[in-house]
């Protein structure tokens, strides 16, 4: 494929500057030290692109790495090297076992029956298999609720034939440093973990990396601060922004006072203005609920965005720029420095986790390391 015809083609462009993606993973490694410190590649790295991350992250040191869905982890196998473990969150869905074990992946079993599923595995194969073992902490969400790690506790072989690397848990509050949860759940984890077999142990994810070293253990988890989003919002961003979101101008157009733009028109001019059409819309996860409320930047300068953003297209003031600066084919920057993604997700409303893992496969991807631009 010619990645340079399709980047002219696309509508927009998102760059990944891995680079500063492994300057972050640095950076919470040397916080968490001497844990040591994985990588969450969910949802395609959150949106980013699994392989290329997953590739540049290793090639850091990291050897550790999470997926959710055990289909992520099988696509992921074969673009890492045999000594990465991966690690599959919502453990191997009933019937899958032997597939999670043939890509040699490692689930992480949530419940008394995956448990009984992975032991009735490593029975039949006559070897111990490994797993991570989650307990709910508080969240009431995934792993090992209290009744069944009391059931735990009172069988010390529920888990014969397994060998368990991490017992673990997730923290709901922790990029909130003042909310009590935080130390009620590290309290929770602790009782719990002093009754069962010794292991390592694993709960902090980005935003608990900032909290105390007691919410360390033995692994770290970050997800979302690796890719520039803020681990908590009470103070500077300490991580490097890793992504640029251009979108791309398809035409401008003069309109008098009193004229209107987009669906519902909910824009009306009050004076004559110069509208950008610009090839990015919801269907490419570009929110419906930033309609004349979302900004752009074109060479630095900020530029209103005015009307209802439809499927594949979203208009933008530019009244007042050169005319060399928004002619067809000009980008506009949608994300960057000075539009971080959680300042996008606060216009739409959301979190930065969901602006990065919405944009869509329309959206041209490519990569930037060490001063050179490269595609999958």
């Amino acid at each position: 494929m010619d990645y340079n015809a399709a980047m002219i083609r696309a509508g927009a462009i998102l760059t990944v500057d891995l680079d500063a993606l492994c300057a972050n993973y640095r950076l919470l490694r040397e916080r968490a030290r001497p844990a040591h410190c994985a990588a969450v590649l969910k949802s395609n790295a959150y949106g980013l692109g699994a392989l290329p991350v997953g590739r540049a992250l290793y090639e850091e040191g990291c050897r550790h790495f999470f997926v959710a869905h055990l289909d992520e982890g099988i696509a992921l196998r074969p673009f890492l090297p045999d000594d990465a473990d991966i690690f599959v969150l919502h453990g191997p869905p009933p019937g899958a076992e032997r597939e999670c074990r043939r890509h040699r992946l490692i689930p992480v079993l949530n419940s008394i029956e995956q448990i009984q599923a992975w032991r009735r595995l490593a029975r039949s194969e006559g070897c111990l298999l490994p797993a991570f073992v989650q307990i709910d902490s508080g969240m009431s969400r995934m792993g090992l609720s209290a009744a069944e790690v009391a059931a735990w506790i009172g069988d010390p072989g529920l888990l014969d034939g397994v060998d368990v690397r991490f017992l673990m848990s997730h923290l709901a509050c922790a990029d909130e440093p003042d909310n009590a949860m935080n130390r009620r759940q590290l309290a929770n984890f602790v009782a719990a973990r002093r009754q069962l077999p010794a292991c390592p142990a694993s709960l902090s994810n980005s935003s608990a990396i900032f909290l105390s070293k007691d919410f360390h253990f033995d692994l770290v988890r970050p997800g979302a601060a690796l890719y520039g989003i803020a681990p908590r919002a009470d103070g500077p961003n300490p991580m490097a922004p890793v992504v640029r979101l251009q979108g791309r101008i398809l035409q401008t157009r003069r309109i008098a006072a009193g004229d209107h733009v987009g669906y519902a028109l909910r824009y009306t001019a009050n004076a004559p203005r110069l509208i950008a059409t610009v090839g990015i819309g919801y269907a490419d996860g570009w929110s419906r609920s930033m309609s004349n409320r979302g900004a752009g930047f074109i060479d630095g300068q900020p530029i209103a965005q005015v009307g209802t953003i439809s499927m594949d297209s979203t208009t933008f003031d530019v009244t007042g720029l050169a005319p060399d600066q928004v002619v067809a084919g000009g980008l506009v920057d949608l994300i960057c420095p000075q539009h971080p993604v959680d300042a996008v997700a606060a216009i739409a409303g959301t979190i930065g986790y969901e602006v990065l893992t919405g944009l869509g496969p329309r959206i041209h991807r490519q990569y930037l390391c060490s001063g050179s631009s490269d595609s999958p």
